[in-house]
């Protein structure tokens, strides 16, 4: 069985480049400065499986010609992750059903209010979202996948990771509790929050995900939720090791299922 990772959006909150900000040229040259909000998007032998719905969704799924997804989840209710979840509604319209949202039960009831319209019905001839919100259960099997779950610290915020087969993805964080720790061992790969240089209250910054990626020992980490601070190809080139880099929007990356 095979199976693609690919890094939708590697941005922070704000994106990159972000509004009121002047560039130098040569930063902006480079398209993978270029960051979209963060989301990830997940292939499977079965269909496509989306983490996240962030503003830019309609055109990271155009990019990478998604025509249909089997289901939705949310990792927490922060505008970066949830405000592209109306342009699900296209979906929902061509396949006529309801499209499901795995989501924290703390997290559906931001869901209902940020989205009313979708919940409290619609006049004739008018179209809004048909969510189905569903809690999150320790496995999701969706797209002819089998996507474990876990639960890591933004700050105060409970923020849903996943693993699938030797992949994981963990954005958002600041601590991984140790029952996830232990989850995230024996990694082929691991997506971790990497935000800023400096340190930040609700996230990892440079030195501590370099940290944590050491410690725990996946064959390759990637950095994603990143903020202008990071020159794509000076970051790599002179301050990472081989067997860490920084994600880019669109970068794909194999889901190894051992035999």
């Amino acid at each position: 069985m095979t199976a693609t990772a690919v890094l939708l959006g590697s941005g922070t909150s704000n994106g990159c480049p972000s509004l009121g900000y002047e560039y130098p040229p040569e930063f902006l040259a480079n398209p993978k400065n270029w960051r979209t909000r963060p989301s990830l998007l997940l292939r499977g032998p079965e269909g496509d499986f989306l983490v996240d719905c962030a503003p830019e969704m309609r055109l990271q799924l155009l990019k990478e010609n998604v025509k249909d997804l089997d289901g939705v989840l949310i990792t927490h209710t922060h505008a970066d992750h949830i405000m592209g979840m109306d342009d699900l509604r296209c979906f929902e319209l061509k396949s006529g059903r309801n499209m499901p949202i795995y989501a924290q039960p703390n997290d559906q009831v931001v869901l209902k209010r940020v989205f009313a319209y979708a919940f409290g019905g619609a006049q004739p001839g008018v179209h809004v979202p048909q969510f189905d919100l569903l809690d999150v259960p320790p496995v999701i099997r969706r797209a002819g996948l089998e996507i474990e779950t876990m639960i890591v610290q933004h700050g105060p915020t409970p923020v849903v990771a996943i693993r699938v087969a030797d992949f994981a993805y963990v954005t958002d964080v600041n601590h991984i509790p140790d029952a996830a720790h232990a989850r995230l061992q024996n990694l082929d790969i691991l997506v971790l929050d990497a935000v800023r240089r400096r340190p930040h209250p609700n996230h990892y910054h440079f030195t501590q995900a370099i940290e944590v990626a050491e410690s725990l020992g996946a064959r390759l980490t990637v950095f994603t939720h990143l903020s202008h601070d990071y020159d794509h190809d000076v970051t790599e080139h002179t301050e990472l090791p081989p067997h860490i880099r920084l994600g880019y929007d669109g970068m794909q990356l194999p889901v190894q299922f051992r035999r």
